[in-house]
């Protein structure tokens, strides 16, 4: 993801000691007194990134356990302190981790708001749910008991209705798998137990246009369709029954459905 730093790393050897963050803001400023066009600042935006990657994996390691994949929040972690590394500015006076450490931990908290949820829930829903349990265990602990929800709505300062809609959100957080079994459904999955539209639904259209374009068709037409297609008949057996010859059978058959076909098209 990031860019080569071999030849960075021979100009510009790492720090002998564990000061990455100090040693960054010296390449910092050296970065900023260089033109433009030096071909130094690139290896020195390098350097600096790969000196801080691990300060951002760390931050990133604080939220695992939340259901993210900690490869993913390194990943936030590094985009952001590559945001940092080139936003920074020297004449502020500001400690680059004072500045970086922000900017990483910012990005890993959006990343949960934005992404990780598996609906979209507002911001002052998912921060709310995060309280929770906090607050659920201390009230717990005070009254030896679990609150209620008005008195866990009073302690977070929120109406009955806020805390609720908080509470199930945080239902929405991870889907469950449709191929998981449904619990107490003996083993069978969640996708078996889940409403689809009939299809017999899609033909109601259809039947009642073709009822409405049977209805216009003249009498002997419908008799003989109904012979043909309800009855199971053949052309001849038809034709004996009607008093027409087995080709003029046919020819009504052929105009009749050509009527038809137009009629349900139009």
């Amino acid at each position: 993801m990031l860019t080569p730093i071999a030849t960075a790393t021979a100009v510009f050897p790492p720090p002998p000691f564990d000061a990455a963050t100090g040693h960054s803001e010296r390449l910092l400023r050296r970065r900023a007194s260089l033109t433009a066009d030096d071909p130094d600042r690139a290896r020195l935006r390098s350097r600096i990134i790969e000196a801080n990657l691990p300060l951002a994996g760390r931050l990133a390691r604080r939220y695992t356990g939340r259901g993210e994949p900690y490869e993913d929040l390194a990943q936030v972690g590094a985009l952001a302190l590559i945001r940092a590394v080139d936003a920074y500015d020297t004449e502020r006076g500001t400690p680059f981790a004072a500045y970086a450490i922000p900017t990483i931990l910012g990005a890993i908290r959006r990343h949960f708001r934005d992404t990780a949820w598996a609906i979209r829930v507002p911001r002052a829903a998912q921060e709310l749910t995060h309280r929770v349990p906090a607050a659920r265990s201390e009230l717990g602990q005070r009254r030896g008991r679990q609150p209620t929800d008005g008195e866990l709505a009073g302690h977070l300062e929120v109406t009955v209705a806020e805390l609720l809609a908080a509470l199930a959100a945080s239902e929405v957080y991870r889907l469950p798998s449709l191929n998981q079994p449904q619990p107490g459904s003996n083993g069978v999955e969640r996708i078996a137990l889940t409403g689809a539209v009939d299809p017999g639904y899609a033909a109601v259209d259809d039947h009642m246009t073709l009822r409405l374009i049977l209805a216009a068709l003249p009498p002997r037409e419908r008799r003989i369709l109904t012979m043909r297609f309800y009855g199971d008949l053949t052309q001849a057996q038809i034709a004996s029954r009607v008093g027409l010859s087995q080709m003029h059978v046919s020819r009504l058959l052929k105009r009749s459905l050509a009527e038809l076909r137009a009629g349900m098209l139009s």
